[in-house]
């Protein structure tokens, strides 16, 4: 039997991790299929990290995290759960990819988002052969060329100045006239010399041959249209949420959930289900930034420890 189960492997769950054994669990186990540090490895530039200065990726950011967090006996399994149940006994079942079931006292769910589809013509169709969500992924095969980035957040603006020191030009493309981005990052982009803002606008098709990307028309709220040259197109939109662990056999969900599937928490990352806590991306309300995913952790962690001892003693 588990003392506590993580699933998901990013600064929430890392730092989960790192607290919960820190505070005195023993048995712990981390579930991360590939290797850990989350959706932030793919960041081109962090700036905004406590502590840290100067340029730094997501990558780097991240490197040091597991050592550290499993110090203290956090176990890591290499294996992705497939879904995580009560038992009529209070615990909680949970089922693994390669058909083993464990047993644990509680869990701590961080299983973080993933990159929301625009939703154009075409995306689905080139996307991986021109059409991306990870400027640090891919942003090298457009160098000296021009590319176009979807999406008007502090993500999109901040990819779309990565790429402005790759690529030859930048089109930023956003729906409406203004971007909700960080003050400091839309100064950045208007001082950028590169990047063209295309505003009012929304992408209507992007177009290829066997090749790949040869274009994007986009489309302007006055119903003209523009065609766009370009081999590349980077989509920045907003992210789903990766709750599928928590649907039930019978479709309910584990715990509360919102109209847009983010787990229903309290300030102590307590869900509706005792024993059950969610962290990072995955909750209501999360601010989607590395500095406040670590801290959810750590809070989640810290309830778990009161958790785990009051049923150890009751």
């Amino acid at each position: 039997m588990l003392d506590c189960a993580i699933i998901g492997g990013g600064p929430a769950g890392l730092t989960a991790g790192l607290y919960a054994t820190r505070g005195g669990l023993k048995n712990v186990v981390m579930y991360e299929q590939g290797m850990p540090g989350g959706q932030i490895t793919g960041s081109s530039e962090i700036e905004n990290y406590p502590g840290v200065t100067g340029e730094i990726s997501g990558m780097d950011l991240m490197m040091p995290w597991p050592e550290q967090c499993m110090r203290f006996g956090l176990k890591h399994e290499m294996v992705a759960v497939t879904n995580v149940a009560r038992t009529p006994e209070g615990t909680f079942r949970i089922t693994r990819e390669d058909g083993k079931i464990d047993e644990a006292l509680s869990v701590i769910v961080c299983t973080g988002s993933t990159p929301k589809r625009a939703g154009f013509k075409g995306e689905d169709l080139l996307f991986g052969r021109g059409v991306s969500t990870c400027a640090t992924c891919d942003g090298f095969f457009y160098k000296g060329k021009e590319v176009a980035v979807i999406g008007g957040g502090d993500t999109a603006l901040e990819e779309a100045l990565y790429l402005s020191k790759i690529c030859s030009k930048v089109y930023l493309v956003h729906r409406r006239d203004r971007f909700r981005a960080a003050p400091s990052t839309i100064e950045r982009v208007s001082n950028t010399a590169n990047i063209e803002q295309v505003l009012d606008a929304v992408p209507d098709e992007v177009y290829g041959d066997a090749m790949g990307v040869t274009g994007l028309r986009v489309a302007f709220r006055d119903g003209t249209t523009r065609d766009l040259e370009i081999p590349g197109v980077f989509v920045f939109v907003g992210h789903n949420v990766n709750n599928a662990v928590l649907k039930q056999e019978d479709g309910s969900w584990l715990c509360d959930v919102n109209d847009w599937g983010q787990v229903i928490v309290d300030l102590s990352m307590r869900t509706s289900t005792p024993g059950v806590f969610a962290a990072g991306d995955l909750r209501i309300e999360a601010p989607k930034q590395v500095v406040c995913a670590a801290g959810d952790g750590a809070t989640a962690a810290l309830q778990v420890i009161t958790y785990v001892d009051e049923k150890q003693n009751a």
